[in-house]
């Protein structure tokens, strides 16, 4: 059984600790954070370094193209505490959107952040190997955002 995580408190810490600039989002998995891009990598190694928290799996990172910005989505599990914890990275439309990669902190975001950035087209700064993973090479766009038109052949 998966503990629920004290939400407030954990954003007080992080923003105590390192201007995370972390707020709850209220959703309905009643287990989401909002962090700043700009503090994203230290957050995360954070997130998993502090025994309190132990968040050492990344069970999944996404994205979603909302009228208004982008969000990155990253599913966290602690092993240890048995809690979950969703982090949440909102980004504008500027060309190019992007985020700083977190494969520093888990290995298993360099595939992830790969089909993101093939579908979505968001950047992932200091990414070791950021191409395509699911479409060609020469593929002309991409197919998950909500502004994408198929080309003609």
């Amino acid at each position: 059984m998966d503990k629920k995580m004290d939400r407030q408190a954990l954003v007080a810490f992080l923003n105590e600790k390192m201007d995370a600039q972390a707020e709850v989002f209220e959703d309905n998995t009643e287990g989401s954070i909002k962090v700043s891009r700009l503090k994203l990598v230290e957050t995360m190694q954070e997130l998993r370094e502090n025994p309190q928290y132990k968040f050492d799996v990344l069970m999944n990172l996404s994205s979603v193209d909302y009228p208004e910005n982008f969000t990155v989505i990253y599913h966290l599990f602690s092993i240890e505490h048995k809690h979950y914890l969703t982090v949440k990275v909102e980004i504008t439309k500027e060309n190019p959107c992007w985020v700083p990669s977190v494969s520093s902190v888990w290995k298993a975001a360099q595939v992830h952040e790969r089909e993101v950035f093939d579908l979505m087209g968001i950047l992932f700064n200091d990414h070791p190997d950021l191409r395509r993973i699911l479409l060609p090479e020469d593929f002309a766009g991409h197919p998950l955002r909500k502004d994408f038109t198929q080309q003609a052949d």
